[in-house]
């Protein structure tokens, strides 16, 4: 009974001191990494300490950069966008002389239409910021030997609260395409809408005040006063506006893949002396001068889908619009059986397009329009006599495929069912092409 007694006694004695052995070895361990680790973050320092005071001896010894002069800086902020747009084609028409709308005055600025090879619309463009308070932007037309400034403008950017001014030669920012220049249009000719408003586009010497609200609606108003000189205007020569224009645009997003914009516009313009060329009754080439007031309304609709808003691979665009046209004065005629007669003139005229674009595949797209116009009532006076009025409504029915091998340049095929003057029906080919060169700005909505 004795030995397990003592064998119990000497276990109990021993296991603690395994224990105490055990714990020390480990504070041991402890206390020594803590050292290892002071020491490796003592011997950093040190190195960090070193290298900034090497940084700084080194900034002491090399010279700050001059700071650039004030001509310096004003040369870095003239640095003006400039392109030069090469438009040109060959059109494959039948041989008619003088080409018309039937049912309407024939409108000024209108380039017309040239068989075989031509070069089209060549543009120079600059646009540039002025300062922290304006930008200026300058168009030059070039159609074979004609020169033409089309824009030459400023405009505000530091207004604030959505108002822009610009001020110069322009654009209208009425109705949709007004604003676009040649190379931007989607076809290779101008709709038979603009062709009777304006010949090709509205543009005005004078003012525009545009107000863009601050909601998430887009929402666009505009107003101009200008010289007037332009169809279906003429230039008055006197203080004043000869002319002026209301706009307002609406739009905004569908889910991720639609947009759209609509808006209503409005145009007044003064006419002394508007010079036409019409046939009477025996076909005989005639003269005539409107003067009065031209009132035009346009409604304009544009819808564009993109798959989740990315018009890279494939896009759809629908647009159209309509217009109003009434005028109102007095018509001279001359020439051929009219001997001179002058005598009142009024007209309510309307027509509408409508086109679609579809880029079905990157580069490739392809699209159709339709023209229809309507010569509505016309009052020639006295001079109904010898002149004919027509009931003729002008059409004309377009498909068109272009590709664009890169952003700067297009080549595009194009055909059109003419039938825009009564009693002919013409068939149209036209093969175009399209290269910037240079900086240039996106194109609107």
């Amino acid at each position: 009974m004795l030995r397990p007694t003592l064998l119990a006694i000497a276990l109990a004695a021993a296991f603690p001191a395994f224990a105490d052995t055990d714990l020390d070895a480990l504070r041991a361990e402890l206390q020594e990494m803590k050292a290892s680790y002071e020491a490796r973050i003592q011997a950093l320092e040190a190195r960090l300490q070193a290298a900034e005071s090497q940084s700084a001896a080194a900034s002491e010894t090399v010279p700050a950069p001059a700071q650039p002069s004030e001509a310096g800086s004003a040369g870095n902020r003239f640095n003006p966008e400039i392109s030069l747009i090469l438009q040109g084609r060959y059109a494959h028409l039948d041989d008619i002389e003088h080409r018309h709308i039937s049912g309407f005055l024939p409108a000024g600025h209108d380039h017309g239409a040239e068989r075989g090879f031509s070069l089209d619309h060549t543009e120079l463009v600059m646009s540039a910021s002025v300062d922290p308070y304006f930008d200026g932007y300058f168009n030059l037309a070039l159609v074979d030997e004609e020169v033409e400034i089309e824009e030459a403008w400023f405009r505000t950017t530091a207004l604030g609260n959505g108002f822009t001014l610009k001020g110069g030669r322009f654009l209208s920012g009425i109705g949709y395409q007004n604003e676009k220049h040649p190379h931007a249009w989607d076809f290779a000719d101008n709709n038979l809408m603009y062709r009777a408003l304006f010949g090709e586009a509205y543009g005005n010497d004078g003012l525009q005040l545009k107000w863009v609200a601050p909601t998430e609606l887009f929402m666009e108003f505009g107003a101009e006063a200008g010289r007037g000189a332009n169809f279906p205007g003429t230039d008055l020569n006197s203080n004043g506006a000869g002319s002026s224009a209301l706009f307002g645009h609406l739009g905004g997003d569908v889910g991720a893949s639609h947009s759209w914009r609509a808006g209503v516009s409005y145009l007044y313009a003064k006419a002394s002396e508007r010079e036409g060329e019409l046939e009477d009754l025996d076909e005989s080439d005639v003269e005539t001068l409107f003067s009065g007031r031209s009132k035009n309304w346009v409604a304009d609709f544009v819808w564009k889908w993109a798959p989740n808003g990315d018009s890279r691979e494939r896009n759809f665009k629908l647009a159209a619009e309509y217009f109003i046209r009434e005028e109102e004065g007095s018509l001279l005629c001359e020439g051929g059986a009219c001997q001179g007669i002058e005598d009142a003139y009024e007209s309510r005229q309307s027509g509408f397009y409508a086109q679609g674009v579809y880029q079905f595949m990157p580069r490739w797209r392809t699209g159709y329009r339709y023209d229809r116009l309507d010569p509505g009532s016309v009052d020639l006076g006295a001079n109904s006599e010898f002149l004919s009025t027509s009931n003729y409504k002008p059409t004309r029915h377009s498909l068109m495929v272009d590709y664009s091998p890169s952003e700067f340049s297009r080549l595009r095929l194009q055909y059109s069912k003419d039938k825009s003057m009564e009693g002919l029906s013409e068939n149209q080919w036209f093969v175009q092409y399209i290269h910037s060169l240079g900086a240039h700005g996106a194109h609107s909505f």
